[in-house]
This record gives C-alpha cells, sequence and structure tokens, in this order.
C-alpha cells in the first residue's frame, strides 16, 4: 500500500499539473515530505488521507488504487449519457434530460475525463439540434459558417473548455479520437480557426493515422485484409472531401458540375466494389444519392434526380440488412476480407430509413429548400417516400 500510494499521489499530482510544493502547501506539510511520499520513503499520516483525496477531487478508495467499483460506475453512467445522446437523432427528443444526466454525473465524479466530454458532446449535439448550423456565403461565393451566431449558442461555448480541459489528460484512443473531432468542428463552427489549426498541427500526418498504421502492422492474409479496410475508410474520406468541395463552392460550379461531382463521389465507391456491395457505407451512399438527387434537378433532369431518390432508399434498405446481421463482409476482389462491425444498430437504420423524406438532402445547401418545394409537388414524391415507411 506504501508503494502503491507514492505511486498514485505522484501521477495525480503530474496529471492535474500540481507541484510538490502546491501540494505541500495546500496540505500544511514540507515539500520534502511529499517527495518521500512519492518515492516510497514514507507514506502520509493517515489524517491527511481525506484532505489529499479532496485536493484532487477523487475518493479515498481511488487514492489508495481501489477503482474497480468506481470505474465500473463511470463507464455506466458514459454509456447512458451516449445511449440517451444517441436517441436525440436530429430533433429535440431528450435534450434537456440527457444534459441533465450529464451534470449530475459529473457532480459525482469531479474532473473525471469521460464524464467531461460525455457533458461537452451532448452540448455539442444540443446546439445543433436545437438551432442548427447556420452558413452564409462570403465575397468571393464560397459558403462560410455564420459564426457570430453560432457564438451565441450558450452549449456550444460551454462545450469548447470542457473538451479542451479533458484532452489535456485523455490517453490516446477511441475517447480521446472522439474529443478532437468534435472540437474540431466547434472550433470550426465559432470561427476559432487558429485552435482549429493547432489543435490539428498537433495530430500524426495522414501517413501515421491508426487506419494507415494497421494496414503495415501485420503480414500474410491479415496484411491483404488491412490493407482492404484501410482502402474503403480511404475512399471514404475521398467522397467526403468531393462533396465539402462542392457544397463549400457555391458561385463558381454550375449544377451539371455539382452533380457529376457527387456522381464520381458515388464512383469512387463503384470501382472498389463494382459489385455494388458497399457494406457499412450503404448508409452513406443513401446520403450521396440524396444530394445528388438535388443537383440533378437543378440541372433539368428531374427524372435521373428521381433515379437517384429510388437509389438513395434502396442503399438505406441495404444498411439496415447490414445492421441485423451487426458486421459487413465485402465480396469485391479488391476488399473480400474486409469485415466491418455496423456502425449503428437496425432500429437506428431503420429510423434513419423512415426519416428520408424530412432529412432530404441531408446537406445543408442553398438551394434545398426551393428545390424540396418543387420535388414534393411531383408525385412521384409522394411515392418515394411512401416506400421509406416501413
Amino acid at each position: 500500500m506504501q508503494l502503491d500510494l507514492g505511486s498514485n499521489i505522484r501521477q495525480l499530482r503530474r496529471k492535474n499539473k500540481r507541484t510538490q510544493e502546491a501540494l505541500a502547501e495546500a496540505l500544511g506539510v514540507t515539500s520534502q515530505a511529499v517527495s518521500r511520499w512519492e518515492s516510497g520513503g514514507s507514506y502520509p499520516d493517515m489524517n491527511l488521507i481525506p484532505s489529499i483525496a479532496n485536493y484532487f477531487g477523487i475518493s479515498i478508495d481511488e487514492l489508495f488504487g481501489y477503482t474497480n467499483k468506481r470505474t465500473e460506475r463511470i463507464d455506466e453512467l458514459v454509456a447512458l449519457i451516449y445511449d440517451m445522446k444517441r436517441q436525440n437523432n436530429g430533433l429535440d427528443y431528450n435534450i434537456n434530460e440527457c444534459i441533465s444526466t450529464a451534470r449530475n454525473a459529473l457532480l459525482e465524479f469531479p474532473g473525471n475525463e469521460k464524464l467531461m466530454l460525455a457533458l461537452a458532446s451532448v452540448l455539442y449535439t444540443a446546439g445543433g439540434v436545437r438551432y442548427g448550423e447556420c452558413h452564409l456565403v462570403d465575397e468571393e461565393g464560397y459558403g462560410v459558417y455564420d459564426t457570430e451566431k453560432h457564438r451565441t449558442y450558450e452549449e456550444w461555448r460551454e462545450a469548447v473548455p470542457l473538451y479542451e480541459k479533458a484532452l489535456e489528460s485523455l490517453p490516446n484512443g477511441a475517447l480521446r479520437n472522439r474529443a478532437v473531432d468534435e472540437l474540431s468542428q466547434l472550433y470550426l463552427n465559432l470561427g476559432e480557426y487558429e485552435k482549429g489549426m493547432a489543435l490539428a498541427d498537433s495530430a500524426p500526418d495522414m501517413w501515421n493515422s491508426r487506419e494507415f498504421l494497421r494496414a503495415y502492422a501485420c503480414s500474410g492474409k491479415q496484411f491483404v485484409k488491412a490493407h482492404s479496410e484501410t482502402l474503403l475508410e480511404t475512399i471514404r474520406a475521398s467522397a467526403v472531401f468531393i462533396v465539402n468541395i462542392t457544397t463549400g463552392d457555391q458561385q463558381h460550379l454550375s449544377a451539371k458540375e455539382k452533380a457529376d461531382n457527387i456522381a464520381s463521389a458515388i464512383g469512387l465507391f463503384a470501382l472498389v466494389c463494382p459489385d455494388g456491395n458497399y457494406g457499412c457505407h450503404h448508409g452513406y451512399i443513401a446520403s450521396l444519392e440524396m444530394l445528388h438527387s438535388l443537383y440533378l434537378w437543378l440541372d433539368g433532369q428531374k427524372d435521373a434526380a428521381f433515379a437517384a431518390l429510388e437509389r438513395a432508399r434502396e442503399n438505406g434498405m441495404k444498411l439496415i440488412r447490414i445492421c441485423e446481421d451487426g458486421t459487413a463482409h465485402y465480396t469485391a476482389p479488391l476488399v473480400r476480407l474486409a469485415e466491418e462491425k455496423a456502425y449503428c444498430n437496425a432500429d437506428e437504420a431503420r429510423q434513419d430509413y423512415r426519416t428520408m423524406p424530412e432529412d432530404w438532402p441531408w446537406w445543408s445547401v442553398p438551394e434545398a429548400e426551393q428545390v424540396k418545394a418543387e420535388m414534393q409537388a411531383d408525385p412521384r414524391w409522394d411515392v418515394w417516400a411512401a416506400k421509406t415507411q416501413l
């Protein structure tokens, strides 16, 4: 216990960026005494134990390393918060309750990075659900975020320092990646471009990303499998960039050029999966086809626009089947060894399928409202919408 306690004190002090002198002053002891504790030469008087735990905002059990029950409780709360958060799929289903749950969890375990991140993530979702991302067109004809309006969102302003604090101590892994991803978007939404660039510069380059490193971490069959899975992720990323360029350039591309661009993004998947089995990416293909239909309509290709909508629906249905199975298995030669876990459950996939007419065209583009009104006036819209109601 003596050695574990000293080591725990040292780790907690460093994690909280406190000096031995600062801890000693708070406890009314000498810095030499703290040094001896941390080196294992002695241990604190038992009367000091509650004060040390309180100084670091933790329980006495955690100070001594008895963290199993605490860890289990935190993990349960984190899972509950994210499960509640997922229910707000574009709509305010239980945002207030979700925020309250996250706040209470953080009160129960002050300073816990997982819970800070969970609250920040809920606040990030709350701002989007309640007010939405707002876009403008700048003087050069490029899409920009309405940062002035976004700065009025209390939820987003509160979320940013929570993300920043959590990132000070979150280890590498899925939670840290989530924090970086969501904070990067918030910096963009709020016009904090320098902070966003600094966050980007702190990350490894593309070739040192998890996906690329995994591709070179094995050999034989596993080498091919890992490369196949990384290829699919790279195709997805490339399609995202095509969409962002197309939707971001508001005035320099014709409707036909925009439609062709989105067709090219879809075509990337077809090049790698010519058999039409896109696995977990069927959902993304569905959203691409909805955006494609908008630009086809603007280009006067009305029949083609509704054909794109039907392809969107078909891909949505295929995603439901993937989610029912739980795992995507690919069949095209380049990716036949690839396997991916479904990113959502079947109920969530069905909900996305049912709300396709409401969510159309998925992306926020200036022409959407006008085009949607025109397409809804066409009898074919109601036929298509009716098919999405399971």
